[in-house]
Formats: C-alpha cells, sequence, structure tokens
C-alpha cells in the first residue's frame, strides 16, 4: 500500500483499515465489547476486550483462520475458575490466553485450588488507548492497548498489559505483553496462547510447520503422536476424535540464530501459510493439540512459558516462575499471512524436518 495507490483518493481512513469498537447485541454474547481490525490487506480480526483482549474471528480475504467453538463469544464469567468451568467459555478463536498463574488440568494442592487454564480470559480489560492510522501524515501504524488484573484481596495480584498493533498495507498481527506483579509477595506464574486454527485453513493435507524435540502427553496411548507416524498433517475429521478426543505433543521448539521461534499452517490448495513467531527466551515450549472431531474440527499450536502440565507439576519440577513484587515479564507473539512463492519457500525450508 505505497502512497500512489491512495494518494487523493480516500476521503475517511477507514476506507484503507482501522479499529473499529463496539458491542454484541444479540445472542450469548450479548453485552461483549468488541474491536474489529482491519489492516487493509485481507487480514482483519476480531478482538474481544472484555475477554483479555483475546482474539476470536480472524479472515484472511474470503477465508477463515481460526476455529470458533459451538458456544462463541460469551461475556466473561470471572468465577468460572473451578474444575473445567473454563470449557463452556471457551470460544475458540485465533488466540485465548491461559494464565497468568496457572496452565494447565484442574488440581488442588496445598497453594490452593486452580481450574482449567487459569482465570484471566475471563477478565475483561480497562482500556488505555486507541491509535488510528493517519495516512494522510504517513502514520501507518496503529494499536488498542488495554489492562486485565487477576487478583484478590488477601492473595497474588497480577497484571497484564496488552497492545495488539499493526500497520496498514501489511498483513501481520503483533501482540506485546507485559505481566507485572502488583502484590507484596512473590506470584506464581504460567503463560499460554492457545492459538486454535480451523477450516479452511485446517483441511485434509494442511501442513502444521515446527520443529523440535518432542513427546507425547498421552504416551504410549497416544495415537497421532508416536514414531513414524506422519502427525504434521491434518487429518480429515475422524469418529476417535468425537467427544473429548483429542491429542497432542509437547515441543522443546528449536530457534534460529537469533533466538527466535516460527511455527505455523501451510495450505497449498489455498495459495497461502500462516507464520506464527516467538522469543525462544520468553516462550520456550510449544504444543500442538490436534482434535479433528466432526463439526469439532481445530489444530491448535500453543508457545507457553511451560507445558500445561499445571502449576503444581511446575513447582515440583522446579520449572515455575515466581515473579517477586513489582517484577515484570514481557512477551512478544507475532502472526503473519504469506503470499509469496519466496516467503512460503523460506518459511517452510527454515522450519520443517523430518519427523
Amino acid at each position: 500500500m505505497t502512497p500512489p495507490n491512495w494518494q487523493h483518493k480516500i476521503s475517511n481512513p477507514a476506507q484503507l483499515g482501522g479499529i473499529e469498537t463496539s458491542v454484541l447485541d444479540n445472542g450469548a454474547g450479548r453485552g461483549t465489547r468488541i474491536a474489529w481490525i482491519n489492516t487493509g490487506t485481507g487480514l482483519r480480526y476480531k478482538v474481544v476486550l472484555d475477554r483479555a483482549m483475546d482474539i476470536a474471528d480472524a479472515f484472511y480475504n474470503q477465508h477463515s483462520l481460526a476455529w470458533l467453538s459451538h458456544g462463541g463469544v460469551t461475556p466473561p464469567q470471572p468465577l468460572s475458575d473451578k474444575g473445567i468451568a473454563w470449557l463452556r467459555t471457551f470460544s475458540g478463536g485465533l488466540i485465548t490466553t491461559c494464565g497468568l498463574s496457572h496452565v494447565g488440568g484442574p488440581e488442588t494442592d496445598g497453594f490452593g485450588e486452580r481450574g482449567l487454564h487459569g482465570q484471566i480470559s475471563n477478565i475483561p480489560a480497562e482500556i488505555e488507548s486507541i491509535i488510528q492510522p493517519d495516512p494522510l501524515t504517513g502514520n501507518l501504524a496503529m494499536s488498542i492497548t488495554g489492562r486485565m488484573r487477576e487478583t484478590q484481596v488477601l492473595g497474588p495480584s497480577l497484571e497484564l498489559k496488552r497492545t495488539i498493533s499493526g500497520t496498514l498495507g501489511q498483513p501481520i498481527i503483533k501482540i506485546q505483553d507485559e505481566v507485572i506483579n502488583r502484590g507484596n509477595t512473590p506470584a506464581p506464574h504460567m503463560l499460554l496462547y492457545h492459538c486454535n486454527f480451523g477450516w479452511p485453513l485446517v483441511d485434509e493435507n494442511t501442513q502444521i510447520i515446527w520443529q523440535g524435540n518432542w513427546i507425547s502427553r498421552d504416551a504410549p496411548n497416544n495415537k497421532i503422536f508416536r514414531e513414524g507416524n506422519n502427525f504434521k498433517q491434518c487429518l480429515a475429521p475422524t469418529d476417535e476424535h468425537n467427544g473429548s478426543g483429542e491429542e497432542a505433543a509437547f515441543i522443546d521448539i528449536t530457534p534460529d540464530a537469533n533466538g527466535n521461534c516460527t511455527c505455523g499452517l501451510y495450505n497449498a490448495q489455498l495459495g497461502f501459510a500462516l507464520a506464527l513467531r516467538f522469543p525462544k527466551s520468553q516462550l520456550p515450549w510449544l504444543t500442538n493439540w490436534q482434535h479433528f472431531g466432526k463439526n469439532e474440527y481445530v489444530t491448535g499450536l500453543e508457545p507457553g512459558t511451560n507445558t500445561p502440565i499445571g502449576q503444581a507439576k511446575a513447582r515440583a519440577q522446579n520449572q515455575l516462575i515466581m515473579l517477586a513484587p513489582g517484577e515484570t515479564r514481557k512477551y512478544n507473539l507475532e502472526i503473519e499471512i504469506l503470499t509469496e512463492e519466496l516467503s512460503i519457500s523460506n518459511f517452510l525450508n527454515n522450519t520443517t524436518i523430518e519427523n
């Protein structure tokens, strides 16, 4: 999107793209604040402001990128942090944030009771700023920033500051997160980005791209993640994954020379790839979730500070991050749509190895 293409031809920058906020007014999500972000490239996506600024729907041109659950977007339910109640509010979506203090299944120990994947995705944002692009002045950047507080009296107090940004003319989503301990005692911290991809990006023969040493979550009973099996190619819907059927692998993802990790998906039939990038130093683990049930067809790529083993096991293995009072951790995540033959080739060659 170079100036000669649009100069003197637009009255309102919204003709090119930008950020539009609104409130859902019907169905289960009624009353939920959202923001549509349009990059002007065919990439557009819905940020759910009342759900930790997670990203629900996402499209590239006419093609959906994200898997959406049966329930779709619902209002936040901050007290749905017991057992598997989290699943009742899980909309799927391009990104659902898990944490900030627990990632994994429900558990109870001497440090308390924790529900599946923590509280953060059920906490609304306090929006601090929305910066719109202004092409007339040469500013093509746009961003939205908010804060979410996972806190209780006489207990841990963690805050997530999130900025989602992009540039007109670039099919890229950038997420910059800061987690700070606002409390007066050390606080456990775990974080995972539950990125959920669906049809038509995910389809038979779509390539799943990552590299690194891996272990099966459910060995030796994992039907997909086992030596000699091609688990980097999406399957057709299967009866074995109906209901609670699923498979997962934990990956010690391999970084490049600069310490950055890349994974993603490539659908040759659609002619584009989706690349997911993050620093190894911030998010050293990747979980690949595959759930190819009928009418519930999804694969997930989930960068995290830990694998989703839960706070108790992470503590026992001396892998649990403890944030000191006032301490901040920063995280960066980037999603890019690749359409050029050379960029797709580089993506595949740099990240694909034999199983």
